[in-house]
């Protein structure tokens, strides 16, 4: 470098000051700043429209600048730096890019100066704050600065500083979305491991490294080649000069020679500029690759930490519930509404995406409920302002029923040990050690529906979605005991037991079951064991909904329309049950209607996976228009209530509180009745509290323990064991026959994957025919219906209105006479 630098600023004769002219129209490499050390890293100087410095062009890989998004109405349009990149957009609160030392690069009266950054500044200057696939993404434009990105149900909101700006960015976002489809269609389906790919980056480098060897080798060469035939000119030249030659050409042969002087000599500043370049490029490559092993160890390191901490977290958890000073026998319970704040535009906010919010009712009521003696309540209401009250020997005269719910809840073995009933299995093959990189398949899942994703059997369950909502039936037993009743409100007392119930199989279960079919079936019938059977269709594919009927001869119908939607958020996965369960009493014509709550899986990515329960169910019988508000309570590190809990009041038409609900959604629920009511205190959310006096609680239902093995078999509950036992003269349809389903149930993952891949195949290749038919039918002119379930028809429900599944009879005949011959061929 010394000697380029030499020729460039030095001086000397008139021929030197000639090459310092000759040099000087093109700069000299030692003499050029290097890009990276002039741009700020990862800010303006990185390109874009906002950049500050020279854009980008739009047809690069990495596009970048300043935008304003939309957030809310209180915060209105915010900037934010955005970053295009291999087909996905991503925003960032800063564009400051943090070193590992803790220091961060900002620009002053364009020069760059080195910022100290606190752990949490530097974290929000570098954190993703969001990201959307554009190739799957619809770009608008709304007038001559806004543009609109919408993929599925995530929409940004964006705003240029001009128009020549937001022009730049659409070119952009254009050609990365062609990009980005390209690439999605030379891909496959499944998103496979990681390690072919890092094989073809590893050859790929490989070959690059190659191919500049041998671009370096003929630099040497041609180097070789200059020198000799410079030097071969230079003595040619001499000779030439050496002749008696007439004084013209001497002088021109003259001015050759210096011009071939100045060329050798450029010739060779070049070279050795190169030379120099080539040195302190492997320098830095040294420097470069020590960076680089640095960073991948602190990697490692964090990802150790990380699931050090997450093992901590759940051994903290678990002393924390094995503490007894922790665990709280009295029935105090405080709860408090929650409201939600929507964004603008239809859309939640993407500016909190790390806090999780909870769906809750606003008339949530808020209370406390103190148990009383029946035997000393004599008390007049002077004390206690009664707003209602009740008698404690209604609550002696009611006991018959809430007794035998709550020996049945203690001694449920000896309870079913006293029917007949069929010997059916008590054990399945157990799970196999697969192990699997999870977030290889995950990471390119975010943002998406779950049941658009394919997923191999690793992440499943040996059970189908028809038959995980047959599942919620193992404590039908509630809803007999319901019959029983004559108050309506002692009633909804067991029909609330029962909505929470169905959560308690849940608890462990934290792997997928199967994705049913379109026109898949799943039977359970338990007519002479327990006195009700049950049909499941799935009615529809996208969405996917299932149907389902239960009828009991002891005096019950449950029925319910299903559609799951769940999204993966990165963290955890929001899982959203829509749609409405309904349940009739033959008797007494009582019709209750409720919906579920969200589940949601955390721990996706590190640490042992858990589910929890949030959100709130009204149940409302349309006969008596008694109601009952259930609030489940989600996790939270720094509350110091029970985990899971589940609270609410039952109150008649009037509004008047006869019981109150308590306990936790994966233990027992247990009924306290209302004798009196007052207004207490009011709350720091500035919500009323109500004080209720109650008696003792009644155990109205207590979870089964689970099964010998569990935690080798799914952590499948005794009747969870029995779903998918092989049975005879059931439909062709039957999940029980699902060949996916069945290979992994036995064992056998591999062949399992092969066969779900197959069997998804074949429903695309029908919903391709039918989409064919509908296409031609359209051209003709004709009516094309679709899809039509065939044992439930679209009707809309009487009391509620929907258009929901009902079903319309026939398959228990068809089952009798071992008629399936309208049954469609699905696996």
């Amino acid at each position: 470098m010394g000697k380029a630098a030499a020729l460039c600023g030095g001086s000397g004769s008139g021929s030197t000051r000639g090459l310092v002219s000759l040099l000087s129209a093109v700069p000299c490499l030692a003499c050029q700043e290097l890009p990276a050390m002039s741009a700020e890293p990862g800010g303006r100087g990185g390109g874009g429209p906002a950049g500050g410095g020279p854009p980008a062009a739009p047809g690069s890989d990495t596009y970048k600048g300043w935008l304003f998004k939309w957030t809310n109405y209180l915060k209105g349009y915010q900037r934010r730096w955005f970053v295009l990149s291999n087909g996905l957009l991503s925003y960032y609160r800063s564009s400051a890019t943090v070193r590992s030392d803790g220091f961060s690069w900002k620009r002053v009266k364009n020069i760059l100066v080195p910022v100290q950054k606190t752990g949490t500044q530097a974290e929000m200057a570098h954190t993703c704050r969001g990201t959307i696939n554009l190739s799957t993404a619809h770009i608008d434009t709304e007038d001559s600065c806004n543009i609109v990105l919408s993929n599925g149900g995530r929409t940004y909101h964006l705003k240029a500083s001009s128009e020549v700006e937001r022009q730049r960015w659409v070119t952009a976002l254009e050609l990365a979305k062609a990009k980005a489809i390209r690439m999605r269609n030379n891909q496959s389906d499944d998103s496979g491991d990681e390690e072919p790919a890092s094989q073809s980056d590893k050859s790929e480098l490989h070959s690059t490294l190659k191919t500049l060897s041998s671009k370096l080798e003929d630099l040497s060469t041609c180097n070789d080649l200059i020198a000799k035939h410079g030097a071969a000119l230079q003595r040619s030249l001499s000779e030439l000069e050496n002749l008696k030659l007439p004084a013209e050409s001497g002088e021109k042969i003259k001015a050759v020679n210096e011009r071939a002087t100045l060329f050798r000599i450029t010739s060779n500043a070049m070279i050795n500029a190169c030379r120099d370049f080539l040195d302190l490029a492997e320098t830095h490559s040294r420097k470069w690759q020590r960076v680089l092993q640095y960073e991948r160890e602190q990697r490692i390191r964090l990802e150790e930490t990380i699931e050090q901490l997450a093992k901590q977290h759940n051994s903290l958890e678990r002393a924390c519930r094995g503490a007894p000073g922790l665990s709280s026998s009295s029935t105090g319970i405080t709860s408090t509404a929650k409201g939600s704040v929507q964004s603008a535009k239809g859309e939640a906010s993407d500016e909190d995406e790390e806090t999780e919010y909870f769906d809750a009712m606003e008339d949530a009521p808020a209370f406390i409920t103190v148990s009383a003696d029946p035997k000393h309540h004599r008390r007049s209401g002077s004390n206690l302002s009664g707003a209602s009250e009740g008698h404690p020997e209604d609550w002696n005269l009611e006991d018959s029923v809430f007794e035998s719910s709550n020996q049945s809840s203690y001694n449920e073995s000896t309870c079913k040990d006293l029917l007949p009933k069929k010997r059916r299995r008590t054990r399945i093959p157990d799970k196999p050690n697969y192990s699997l990189n999870l977030w290889s398949i995950m990471k390119n899942c975010i943002g998406k529906e779950l049941s658009k994703i394919p997923m191999p059997v690793n992440f499943n369950e040996p059970l189908s979605m028809l038959q995980r909502l047959t599942e919620d039936l193992e404590y039908h037993e509630l809803l007999d005991k319901a019959v029983k009743c004559e108050s309506s409100t002692e009633q909804m007392c067991f029909v609330a037991a029962f909505s929470v119930s169905s959560y308690s199989t849940t608890v462990h279960r934290t792997a997928k079951p199967f994705n049913p079919l379109l026109g898949e079936t799943y039977e359970l019938d338990r007519l002479e064991e327990f006195g009700f059977r049950s049909l499941c269709e799935q009615v529809s594919h996208h969405p996917p909904a299932a149907a389902h009927h239960v009828y009991s001869k002891r005096g019950w119908t449950l029925w319910q329309e299903i559609t799951i939607a769940s999204k993966f958020r990165g963290k955890y996965l929001s899982i959203m049950p829509l749609g409405t369960i309904h349940l009739e009493f033959h008797s007494s014509g009582n019709h209750y209607v409720w919906r579920k709550v969200t589940s949601t899986v955390h721990n996706i990515i590190v640490g042992k996976l858990w589910i929890d329960q949030s959100g709130e169910i009204e149940i409302v019988n349309h006969k008596s228009k008694d109601k009952c508000q259930l609030k489940f309570t989600p996790y939270s590190y720094f509350s110091r209530d029970v985990p899971r809990k589940v609270t609410g009041v039952v109150s008649d038409a009037n509004g008047k509180a006869h019981y109150v609900m308590s306990g936790t959604w994966d233990e027992k629920m247990e009924c306290s009745k209302i004798l009196q009511s007052s207004h207490g205190s009011t709350s720091t959310e500035g919500k009323q509290k109500t004080v209720y006096q109650t008696l003792s609680p009644k155990v109205l239902w207590k979870k089964y323990p689970l099964p010998e093995n569990a935690e080798n078999m799914y952590f499948f509950s005794d009747l969870a064991l029995t779903l998918n036992e092989p049975e005879e003269r059931v439909a062709p349809t039957d999940s029980r026959l699902r060949p996916d389903q069945r290979l992994m149930e036995s064992g056998r993952w591999d062949e399992a994957n092969v066969e779900k891949q197959r069997l998804e195949e074949k429903q695309r290749a029908v919903r391709r025919r039918r989409e064919a038919e509908a296409m031609e039918a359209l051209e003709e002119g004709k009516d094309y219906e679709g899809y039509i379930p065939l044992w439930f028809e679209r009707k809309v429900d009487a009391v509620t209105g929907e258009l929901i599944c009902i079903y319309k009879g026939g398959y228990w005949e068809a089952k009798d006479k071992q008629d399936w011959s309208t049954c469609p061929d699905i696996f």
